[in-house]
C-alpha cells in the first residue's frame, strides 16, 4: 500500500509539475512539439500506445544517419592524416637533406656573405668615386665644349662651352674643400687639371672671337661674343688683341661705307653719292660731317655691345680708344676733301660757314670721340678753315680797297667804305651766333677794320686838315655805330672813340679860331696872355668901346649860335659831334670872356663902372650857350 501510495504521490508531483509549467514560454519544448506534428499525424490511442516506440526508432534512425555522415568525415580525416603523415616524412627527409645541404655549403656561404660584404663596400666606394668625380671632374661633353671637336678642326663657342668654363671654376672653388681636409697633393692635381683645361678654353674663346671680330657683319652671334669678352677680360692681353683686330675690321668697313656714301651713294643710288654736292662747299660738307655724326653713335654702340657683360676700371678709355682707333678710317678722305674745298677760291661767307659746321660738328663728335686721330683731324681742320677764311676775307677787303677812292663833296664815307662796313655787319651778324663768336668777331673786326681805318687814313690825308677832321669822324661814326650793335666790341669801340675825339678836337681848335677870328677876339686874347703890370684900361684895343662891340657880337651868337659854324660842321653824320665840336668851340670863347670879365672887374686895370662894359656875368652866357 505504501508503495502504491508514493507512486501516486510521484505521479501526483509530476502532474502538479505539468500544470504549474509554462509551455508556450519554452523554446526547447515548443520545438520539440513541433517536431512532434511531423510524424504525429493523429491523437488515437493506438498512436499514443506507440508513441513511445516511434520516438525511440526515430532517434535512432537520426543517429544511424548522423553515424553515417561521420563515418564519411572520418575518412576523410583518415585521408588526410595520411597525406599529413607522408608529408611529415617528407619534411623530415627534406629537413635531412637540408641539414646535409647546410653542413656541406657552410663554407661557399661564408664567402658569399664576404662576397656580399665586399660588394656593398665596393657599392659604397663606386658612389663615393662617382661623386668626387661629378665634383672635382669634367664630363666628356664639357671637355669637348671646351676644346672643340678635334677631329672636325672646327673652333666654335656654344653656350655649353661657357657652363664648362663656369665648371671649371666652380671645380677650382670646390678643391679648397679638399685643401681643409688635408689632401693638398690631390687638390693641386686636380687644380693643374683644371688650369690647364682652363687655358685651353681661353686659347679657344681667343681664337674664336678673333676670327668672329672679322666677321664685323654677323650680328648673331652678338650674345655669345659679348660672353667670350667678358671671359676674355680676365687676360688683359688677349683681350687687347681681340679689340685691336675688332678695330682693325670696324676701321676698314667704316672706311669702305663712307667712300661708297661719298662716289656711291646708298641702294639704288637713293640717297645720291655725296660728291655730286661737291660744287656747293657748304652743303658738301655738311653731308660729310652729318655722315659721320651718324656713324659714329652706331659703332660706339657696337663697341658697348661688345664689352656689355664686361666689368673693369679700364672699361671706359679702352672704348674711348677703340672708337677713336675706328674712326681713323675715315680721316684721310674727309681731310683731302675739305682741303681741296679750302684750297679752291670761294666767297669769305662761305668759308665761314664752313668754319662754323666744323665747330659744331667736332663738339658733336668730341662727344663720343674726344682723342685720337679724328679729333686732330677736325681741329687740324678748324684751325686751316679759320685761317683760309680770315685770308680770303682779307683778300676780300683788299680787293674793294685796291683803289683808293677820294672823298665826296659831302665827306661822308665813300661807298668802298660803306660796302666794306655791310660786309662786316652781315659777318658780326653770323659770327654772333656761332660757338666761338667772343673770338670770332673780334677777328673779323681786326681784319676789315684794320686796312679800312687805313685807307680811310690815306683818303683824309688829301683833304684839308677841317675836311680831314669831319670825314673821318664820319667814318669813325659809321664804324662806330656798325660794332655798337654788337658783343666783344668794347675794346675796339674805346679806340674808335678815342680816334673820334682827336678828330673833335681838331674841329673843336679850327672852330674855336674861327670864332674868334669873327669876334675880332685875337688882339684881346693875345693883350690878357701878355698883360703885364700897366693896367688894361691904357692898352690900345681894351677899350671900353672895343669890348662893348664883343659883348653885343656874342650876344648876337647867342641867339644864333649856327651862324658862325664853319659849313665842315654842317655835314657830320652824327649830330652828336656836331654839338660836341660846337659847344667846345663855344666852351673856348666863354674863357676868354670870362678871363676878360675877371680883368674888366680887377681896380688894377683902371675900368670904371665894370658892370656898364660888361653887364652879363660868365655864367649867363654858360647857360645861353649850353
Amino acid at each position: 500500500m505504501v508503495k502504491e501510495t508514493d507512486k501516486e504521490h510521484v505521479l501526483s508531483k509530476r502532474f502538479h509539475k505539468i500544470q504549474e509549467s509554462r509551455i508556450e514560454n519554452s523554446p526547447e519544448t515548443i520545438e520539440a512539439l513541433r517536431e512532434l506534428s511531423t510524424f504525429y499525424k493523429e491523437n488515437t490511442l493506438h498512436a499514443r500506445r506507440i508513441l513511445r516506440s516511434q520516438i525511440e526508432k526515430r532517434s535512432l534512425d537520426i543517429n544511424l544517419e548522423f553515424l553515417n555522415s561521420f563515418k564519411q568525415v572520418k575518412e576523410s580525416f583518415d585521408h588526410v592524416y595520411k597525406d599529413i603523415s607522408d608529408m611529415s616524412q617528407s619534411m623530415r627527409e627534406m629537413k635531412l637533406r637540408l641539414q646535409n645541404t647546410k653542413t656541406q655549403t657552410k663554407d661557399l656561404l661564408q664567402k658569399t656573405s664576404i662576397l656580399q660584404e665586399e660588394k656593398a663596400t665596393n657599392t659604397q666606394q663606386q658612389d663615393i668615386a662617382s661623386a668626387f668625380l661629378e665634383t672635382f671632374q669634367l664630363r666628356q661633353d664639357e671637355i669637348v665644349a671646351l676644346h672643340g671637336d678635334k677631329t672636325k678642326r672646327i673652333i666654335s663657342l656654344t653656350p655649353a662651352t661657357f657652363k664648362a668654363l663656369d665648371r671649371v671654376h666652380e671645380i677650382h672653388e670646390n678643391c679648397k674643400v679638399l685643401m681643409q681636409a688635408g689632401l693638398q697633393p690631390l687638390a693641386l692635381d686636380i687644380m693643374e687639371q683644371m688650369t690647364l683645361h682652363q687655358e685651353g678654353a681661353m686659347e679657344t674663346i681667343y681664337r674664336w672671337t678673333q676670327s668672329q671680330c672679322r666677321n664685323v657683319t654677323n650680328p648673331d652671334m652678338a650674345d655669345i661674343l659679348a660672353r667670350a669678352m667678358s671671359k676674355l677680360q680676365e687676360r688683359p692681353v688677349l683681350f687687347k688683341y681681340v679689340i685691336d683686330e675688332y678695330c682693325v675690321a670696324r676701321r676698314s668697313y667704316l672706311a669702305d661705307e663712307f667712300l661708297n656714301a661719298l662716289t656711291r651713294g646708298g641702294p639704288s643710288g637713293n640717297p645720291a653719292p655725296i660728291e655730286t654736292r661737291a660744287h656747293d662747299p657748304q652743303i658738301y660738307i655738311t653731308d660729310m660731317l652729318v655722315w659721320i655724326n651718324k656713324f659714329i653713335p652706331v659703332e660706339r654702340q657696337n663697341l658697348l655691345s661688345l664689352v656689355k657683360l664686361c666689368e673693369f676700371e679700364e672699361l671706359d678709355g679702352i672704348v674711348s680708344c677703340a672708337l677713336a682707333a675706328i674712326c681713323e678710317g675715315i680721316c684721310q678722305p674727309l681731310k683731302l676733301r675739305v682741303e681741296k674745298i679750302l684750297n679752291t677760291p670761294t666767297q669769305a661767307s662761305v668759308l665761314y660757314a664752313v668754319v662754323n659746321l666744323l665747330r659744331y660738328y667736332k663738339k658733336c663728335v668730341n662727344k663720343l670721340v674726344n682723342e685720337g686721330l679724328l679729333e686732330e683731324t677736325l681741329d687740324e681742320l678748324q684751325r686751316n678753315s679759320e685761317n683760309v677764311f680770315l685770308t680770303a676775307l682779307q683778300q676780300q677787303v683788299n680787293g674793294v680797297l685796291v683803289k683808293v677812292e677820294a672823298p665826296p663833296r659831302d665827306l661822308s664815307p665813300t661807298s668802298a667804305v660803306t660796302h666794306l662796313l655791310a660786309i662786316l655787319r652781315d659777318m658780326l651778324s653770323t659770327a654772333n651766333m656761332s660757338e666761338g663768336r667772343g673770338v670770332d668777331m673780334v677777328k673779323i673786326t681786326n681784319t676789315v677794320l684794320e686796312p679800312l681805318l687805313r685807307a680811310v687814313n690815306e683818303q683824309a690825308s688829301r683833304l684839308p686838315p677841317t675836311d680831314m677832321a669831319v670825314y673821318l669822324l664820319n667814318c669813325i661814326y659809321s664804324m662806330y655805330t656798325c660794332l655798337s650793335l654788337y658783343e666783344f666790341m668794347d675794346e675796339r669801340l674805346e679806340r674808335l672813340q678815342a680816334q673820334s675825339d682827336a678828330q673833335i678836337d681838331t674841329l673843336t681848335s679850327e672852330q674855336a679860331s674861327s670864332l674868334v677870328a669873327n669876334l675880332n677876339l685875337g688882339p684881346v686874347y693875345t693883350i690878357l696872355q701878355d698883360h703885364a703890370q700897366a693896367a688894361l684900361s691904357d692898352v690900345p684895343g681894351m677899350e671900353p668901346g672895343n669890348l662893348k662891340k664883343f659883348v653885343a657880337q656874342l650876344e648876337e651868337l647867342s641867339d644864333d649860335p649856327d651862324r658862325l659854324l664853319l659849313p665842315q660842321i654842317s655835314l657830320l653824320l652824327s649830330s652828336k659831334h656836331k654839338k660836341a665840336v660846337q659847344k667846345r668851340a663855344f666852351d673856348v670863347i666863354l674863357a676868354i670872356y670870362k678871363q676878360l670879365y675877371d680883368a674888366v672887374r680887377d681896380p688894377t686895370n683902371g675900368y670904371e663902372n665894370p658892370n656898364a662894359i660888361l653887364p652879363k656875368a660868365p655864367e649867363e652866357f654858360f647857360a645861353l650857350f649850353a
